[in-house]
């Protein structure tokens, strides 16, 4: 296209007057720093997501059982004995979830209790986020509770004999004396085994891991009933292929199968919309880049004044003229949009990899020393339709400036 071809010499050839030549470069590095910073920051958005998906995946179970209507299953533990038998499963354990209050000392809190049986250890990786203690069961005859960070930071718990742990329940069935109310409330005591730390509010701020058996004492649940079955497969199968094997079962229309991101899906869907609140605010700010592209090319008309005359004299039609500088705001723009992409993919790539940045604190008390990065390839490619995209319009007005010359 001749448009085009008159388009890219007007782009690398050297501009008569130097300012021309300077407004030129801030333009191009303008739109590169804005492309930059928006894909350096989505890929920090990327790195914090995956670090939380890796640290919630070590306390959820890769599948999760829960009831489609009501809080809890009649038949639990038949139901994860019937799910072991499948071939997909490795493991089918059932839990029991709900509030509580938790006292240690003077002091005391509402926490969320999770009871669960023998072998919890198989279905998610508490071990590997142990800071103190161990995970126990009981300890002699004595059942013990594994305490998130932040409930012992709160009652000053610590694993061992020292204090035992209250938890305090409502009575679910039976009369309540007014007289007296202590009577309202079912009560155990519990050995602290370990303290687990997540790195993630949801589970760090209130959560106490106890046996099931002490769990259905304090909620008044038989010896059956369970809120959900906590699933791992067995060695070698996918994902996919387990949740259908599961949901053949007959009784499946009763359940709501969950993955791991389902299970947290809400603290997923804000990381998410995090992300995206900050791209559309860096696109404002590509988008204001693009203005010094617009001045750059009022400056260019201005001085290719004689061309367009020399045009319109050899017979140019105003839309001819009027795409030469179309393009070349597009090109304008889009070369400092992929400058600043290949760079900004650079930067990340090398913090993903070597990890030059650093987190500052002392790198004991950090989970991770260095900020995390993953490059998406949606990303890149939803970033460089928007550079196209603001260059088309860039260019487009333009194209205005020069018909009106």
């Amino acid at each position: 296209m001749t448009s085009l071809r008159i388009a890219l010499r007007y782009l690398f050839a050297r501009k008569s007057h130097q300012a021309v030549n300077i407004i030129s470069r801030v333009a191009v590095i303008g739109v590169a720093v804005a492309t930059l910073a928006i894909v350096c920051v989505l890929s920090v958005f990327n790195g914090f997501s995956h670090l939380a998906e890796a640290r919630l995946s070590m306390l959820d179970p890769e599948l999760k059982l829960v009831p489609a209507t009501g809080s809890t299953f009649s038949h639990g533990e038949e139901l994860a004995t019937t799910l072991e038998t499948l071939p997909e499963i490795g493991h089918a354990l059932p839990t029991l979830e709900q509030h509580a209050l938790a006292t240690y000392g003077e002091y005391q809190m509402p926490v969320e209790i999770k009871g669960v049986p023998e072998g919890y250890e198989r279905v998610t990786s508490i071990a590997d986020i142990l800071i103190d203690g161990s995970y126990l069961q009981a300890e002699g005859d004595y059942p013990c509770a594994t305490l998130s960070v932040g409930v012992a930071i709160r009652l000053g718990a610590r694993p061992g004999y020292v204090k035992p742990l209250g938890l305090y329940a409502p009575r679910r069935q039976g009369r309540i004396n007014p007289a007296a109310l202590m009577s309202a409330f079912v009560t155990d005591s519990l050995l602290v085994g370990g303290v687990y730390e997540t790195d993630q509010a949801e589970y760090d701020a209130d959560r106490i891991i106890i046996p099931l058996s002490t769990a259905r004492h304090l909620l008044g649940y038989t010896n059956s009933e369970a809120s959900s079955i906590d699933i791992a497969l067995a060695p070698g199968v996918d994902l996919s292929q387990a949740r259908k094997a599961i949901l053949a079962l007959p009784e499946a229309a009763k359940w709501q199968l969950l993955d791991r991101w389902q299970q947290q899906e809400a603290s997923f869907k804000m990381i998410s919309i995090e992300k995206w609140i900050t791209f559309v605010m860096l696109a404002f700010i590509l988008v204001i880049a693009a203005f010094n592209v617009v001045s750059t090319m009022s400056m260019l008309i201005i001085e290719k004044a004689d061309d367009i005359s020399t045009l319109r004299a050899l017979g140019a039609t105003p839309a001819m003229i009027g795409s030469i500088f179309t393009w070349e705001g597009w090109l304008i723009t889009v070369t400092g949009g992929v400058a600043g992409l290949l760079l900004g993919v650079i930067l990340c790539l090398a913090q993903q990899w070597g990890g030059f940045i650093r987190l500052n604190g002392d790198p004991s008390q950090l989970s991770i020393s260095v900020y995390p990065v993953q490059v998406h390839l949606l990303d890149l490619a939803l970033i460089l339709a928007l550079v196209i995209v603001v260059g088309y319009i860039t260019g487009w007005i333009a194209s205005r400036l020069a018909s009106h010359h």
